[in-house]
């Protein structure tokens, strides 16, 4: 990024006015729109937004009625069966359909619920979006209020910036059908992976800057007032440096966000963690479980805010702590009481409901403190918060060393039972485990490996035998895991490294005119390829007792893989004559033979 890009932009940038025909047309019928929008607002339920589109732009051998007046309606479909989305739309535009005839035939309603919105925004649909953005507000709850400045800020950031930015992402309640439009909350993604002339703390304040002005000036330009617009910014590596911890925010952002714009990033991790390939590290479920004791200190000298929020978070973290140690991702506190009693207290057994009652209650607190319900705490009532909150965390690290037991003894197991796997494959025959280890040194030293290779091995054994002893160590334990994952890695690849020379001694080389070609021959089978450079162009067949190349083929590449896999031990043939002689019907008469 060029740091001249980093300089305060324009003011005063217009925004899209509609046409005068529009204006127009709107001034002649307020009265019926204001009709119109009093019965759709007392007979449409769970009616969120009513505007003005812009006239349709005709296609080719189409005329436009010009008298037309589209009218966009958006309804909060958040409590609707995804089943019965459908009907309700059907249901829906004859409603508004035959509303609009008894006012002004020449209205036009289009119906669309909040999640086919949503769904437009996830398919990268900016076309539409920017259209019912910059759409005339007749009635609105927030949403499109909301969208509109949204929309604004996201075009000045782009043009702004351009290529660096990889994600505009609308959160908190913009997307729902109670949306405040004096509380509108989005997070822009910058691309800070090529940043060169400035730290990235310097980048970090000099876009916050800009960007927040910017905030500013789309609120004044698009006239939404007392908006308070919250813009979070975030350059690239430490938004992939939170993912990584397991920052409950950014996991939120990740399953609650809509992208407005979004260069491939955003929605890949999106997916990612909606099929569970996100998952928190060991190291930061620690962290995690360890911020409850900290914050409890904290808050025995801190007044009502402290109280409410320090409390609260230590009382959350521990709770997300064990539900990411389970196997979830970290949830939004609300969903961490359910979850803590559907599977703590009813599936696994493993805690009393009392402590989730105690986790609820607090979460109530906080909540009340944020809303302004609660003004000032006793000292009884801290003096309770705190006994409840001690009670509740000595029980939660009862807990976590329940799950941490379980999952000890699966991780130790599998990790041992793969490691033991690849030494056989490498090994390439069966041994004892008691002389394992100095076959497996035998081995690397016949293969002129490094013999550290095998401290990674030692590490897993070690750990097996100590967990069997049940002497292991937590931070022996995530040893364990670093080595086994360094072992099987570096075993596996020089397995596939060793498998690969060996199939290339299979492989004969070839040369047509300018084009250089190769085929791949294992006991009766032959596989070629004409033009290296055309993956394509790939035949298959038999070889005869006589050398003879016969029953020749289209392939495509997934057969030729699948064959190599299959190839456990590669078997070197001698080339017949006939071999040479029928490949020239395949490939050509002027083959010439490479050797290397």
């Amino acid at each position: 990024m060029d740091a001249t890009n980093l300089s305060m932009p324009p003011m005063g940038a217009q925004q899209p006015q509609m046409t005068p025909e529009l204006e127009k047309k709107m001034k002649d019928l307020k009265g019926k729109l204001d009709k119109y929008k009093a019965k759709l607002i007392k007979d449409v339920k769970k009616l969120t937004s009513i505007s003005l589109l812009p006239p349709p732009k005709a296609r080719p051998g189409e005329k436009v009625n010009k008298d037309e007046v589209h009218i966009f309606i958006l309804i909060d479909d958040a409590e609707v069966d995804k089943f019965k989305r459908m009907p309700l739309i059907n249901d829906l535009t004859k409603q508004t359909a035959d509303l609009a005839k008894d006012i002004d035939k020449n209205f036009k309603p289009q119906v669309m619920l909040i999640s086919e919105l949503k769904e437009a925004c996830f398919d990268a649909k900016h076309d539409l979006i920017a259209m019912i953005a910059t759409s005339a507000i007749i009635h609105d709850k927030g949403l499109l209020s909301a969208l509109k400045v949204s929309e604004f800020h996201k075009n000045m950031a782009v043009k702004k910036f351009e290529k660096y930015v990889v994600s505009y992402i609308a959160v908190g309640s913009l997307f729902r059908g109670d949306a405040n439009p004096n509380d509108i909350d989005v997070a822009i993604v910058i691309d800070d992976t090529d940043v060169k002339r400035m730290s990235r703390l310097e980048l970090k304040d000099k876009l916050r800057a800009i960007i927040l002005s910017m905030g500013q000036e789309a609120s004044m330009i698009t006239g939404v007032k007392g908006a308070q617009f919250h813009i979070q910014t975030y350059i690239l590596t430490d938004f992939w440096d939170s993912l990584k911890e397991a920052n409950p925010v950014i996991f939120t952002m990740l399953r609650d966000g809509v992208p407005l714009y979004d260069r491939g990033v955003f929605m890949p991790w999106k997916l990612l963690l909606q099929m569970g390939r996100i998952k928190p590290s060991p190291e930061a479920i620690d962290m995690n479980m360890e911020i409850g004791e900290k914050l409890l200190k904290r808050t025995r000298q801190k007044l009502l805010s402290i109280v409410g929020e320090d409390l609260f978070y230590a009382l959350m973290n521990p709770a997300q702590a064990a539900l990411m140690l389970y196997g979830i991702p970290p949830p939004t506190p609300k969903e961490t009481v359910k979850l803590m009693e559907d599977i703590f207290v009813k599936k696994e057994k493993l805690l009393e409901k009392k402590y989730v009652d105690i986790l609820e209650s607090m979460r109530a607190y906080f909540k009340d403190i944020e809303h302004g319900h609660v003004k000032e705490v006793t000292g009884t009532k801290v003096d309770k918060l705190l006994k409840d909150s001690e009670d509740y965390l000595k029980r939660i690290n009862k807990l976590f060393d329940e799950i941490e037991l379980r999952n000890e003894k699966s991780a130790v197991v599998e990790m041992y039972n793969q490691s033991m796997t690849v030494v056989q494959d490498y090994i390439g025959k069966k041994v004892t485990k008691t002389n394992l280890s100095k076959e497996f040194k035998a081995k690397l030293k016949e293969d002129k490996l490094p013999a550290k290779i095998a401290t990674n091995l030692e590490n897993v054994i070690k750990a097996k035998k100590d967990y069997d002893a049940k002497k292991l160590s937590k931070q022996e334990l995530n040893l364990a895991r670093k080595s086994a994952a360094a072992f099987i890695r570096s075993i596996v690849d020089i397995v596939e490294r060793k498998k690969y020379m060996e199939l290339e001694k299979l492989k004969v080389k070839f040369k047509v005119k300018d084009k250089s070609g190769e085929c791949l021959i294992h006991k009766n089978k032959i596989f070629i390829l004409k033009d290296l450079s055309k993956k394509e162009n790939l035949f298959k067949g038999q070889i005869d007792k006589d050398g003879s190349i016969t029953s020749v083929k289209k392939a495509d590449l997934s057969e030729y893989e699948k064959f190599i896999s299959s190839i456990d031990k590669p078997e070197r043939v001698m080339l017949k004559p006939r071999t040479l002689e029928t490949l020239k019907d395949t490939v050509g008469k002027e083959i010439e033979i490479v050797w290397y």
